[in-house]
C-alpha cells in the first residue's frame, strides 16, 4: 500500500487544514482575487497610470500621453500652483451636473474595475477623470481675461506652458469667458494649457472651484512615448 500523500493529506488519509485541494479550481480563483485585490489596493491608494484623451493640456502633453499619477503627497500637503493634477469629473461633484445625471459610488467602483470598466454601457461621465493645471489656491483672488491670461492679486501669472491662448475679436471678445473670483478654503482654481479648447473652472455651470477632495492625485511622470519620458514638474514661477 502507498504511502499518504503529503500534499493531499495530513498523514492520516485527510484532507489538508486548509480545506483546499491544490488542483481544485478554488486555488486558482482564490489566487486571481487575492492578486485583483492588491492591484486595486495600489491603484485606489498609492499609484496608477492614466493617459491623455483629449488636447486640453496642448503643447506640453499630447493626446495619449501615458503619465503617472501618485497618490500620496496630498495627505499631507495641499496642492500647489503650476502642478498638474487628476481629479474626479466635474459630473462627479458640480451640484447642477450631478442632479442632472449623478451617479453612485457603486457604479464608479464597478467602472475602475479593469476590462470590466470596458464594457459598453458601464462607462458613465461621472466616474471620468479629468487632468488640469493647479493655478489659484485658497484666498487668492484669480482674474482671467478672454485671452486666458491670468493675474493673481492683481500680478501677472508667469506661464511658460501657455502657448494657446484664446483668440479675440477687435471688440476683445471671443469664446473663451473671463474670470475673476476668489478661491475659497479647501478648493483651488484649475486651468487647462490649451486656454483655447479646455472645459474647465471657466466653463463649469455650477462654479468654477474644485474641491481639493476631488484631486486623485497628481501626475509626476510621463513614461509614454519613450521619446519624451520624464518628470512632470512644476513651471509656473508663480505671481510677479
Amino acid at each position: 500500500m502507498s504511502s499518504p500523500d503529503p500534499q493531499h493529506s495530513d498523514g492520516h488519509g485527510n484532507p489538508p487544514a486548509s480545506g483546499l485541494r491544490e488542483d481544485s479550481p478554488w486555488v486558482f480563483w482564490r489566487s486571481v482575487l487575492v492578486t485583483l485585490a492588491v492591484a486595486l489596493g495600489i491603484r485606489q491608494f498609492l499609484l496608477e497610470a492614466r493617459y491623455i484623451p483629449s488636447g486640453s493640456m496642448l503643447p506640453g502633453l499630447q493626446i495619449q500621453d501615458r503619465l503617472l499619477v501618485e497618490k500620496l503627497s496630498y495627505r499631507t500637503r495641499p496642492p500647489r500652483r503650476g502642478e498638474i493634477v487628476v481629479f474626479h469629473a466635474p459630473q462627479h461633484f458640480d451640484p447642477v451636473l450631478t442632479a442632472q445625471d449623478g451617479a453612485g459610488p457603486l457604479r464608479c467602483l464597478i467602472v475602475n474595475i479593469p476590462l470590466i470598466g470596458q464594457l459598453p454601457g458601464v462607462q458613465h461621465p461621472a466616474c471620468d477623470a479629468y487632468i488640469k493645471r493647479v493655478i489659484g489656491l485658497p484666498g487668492e483672488r484669480v482674474s482671467v481675461d478672454p485671452r486666458g491670461r491670468v493675474r493673481i492679486d492683481g500680478q501677472p501669472l508667469s506661464e511658460p506652458y501657455v502657448q494657446i491662448s484664446c483668440p479675440i475679436d477687435s471688440q476683445g471678445m471671443g469664446p473663451c469667458r473671463p474670470l475673476n473670483t476668489v478661491v475659497p478654503p479647501g478648493h483651488v482654481l484649475v486651468l487647462g494649457d490649451n486656454r483655447a479648447n479646455s472645459w474647465d473652472g471657466r466653463f463649469w455651470p455650477g462654479g468654477p472651484f474644485l474641491p481639493q477632495s476631488e484631486i486623485i492625485g497628481r501626475a509626476f511622470w510621463r513614461f509614454y512615448p519613450f521619446n519624451a519620458t520624464g518628470r512632470l514638474g512644476v513651471t509656473s514661477s508663480g505671481a510677479h
